[in-house]
């Protein structure tokens, strides 16, 4: 979703990063998902058009605007990608509703756990 937000204006996961600014969206961030960010926008950058300082006040800017979980169990292996494990267990210790992603086959199963996988389009439909 940070990639596709910071990608294109014009996408619903846009419209998700203005509502985190504007604090009508509450992000919550651990360190595993803070290196993905990293990951994924250091891959990215040159479609980004983003320098090496710029990607790191994005990522400062993520740290400052989210709530920081600790993660105390794992349930591993639980969803089809052993590499999305991390998201259900970052969503469970913080009690958050949604687990807001682009891939929400991935996180068949977790509706168990009382959590919703949705798209940005649906998430900025769930808050209008």
């Amino acid at each position: 979703m940070l990639y596709a937000g910071l990608y294109s204006s014009k996408d619903a996961s846009f419209r998700v990063l203005q509502a985190i600014e504007e604090g009508k969206i509450r992000m919550v961030i651990s360190t595993t998902l803070l290196f993905e960010y990293e990951d994924v926008l250091k891959r990215n950058q040159a479609i980004l058009d983003l320098s090496e300082h710029e990607i790191e006040k994005i990522l400062n800017y993520f740290c400052m605007q989210s709530e920081h979980q600790k993660i105390y169990f794992l349930w591993r292996p639980r969803l089809p990608d052993p590499k999305d494990d991390y998201l259900l267990e970052l969503a469970v210790a913080s009690g958050t509703k949604f687990i807001v992603t682009h891939n929400t086959k991935d996180f068949k199963g977790t509706e168990t756990f009382g959590l919703k996988p949705i798209t940005p389009k649906e998430l900025m439909e769930e808050i209008l």
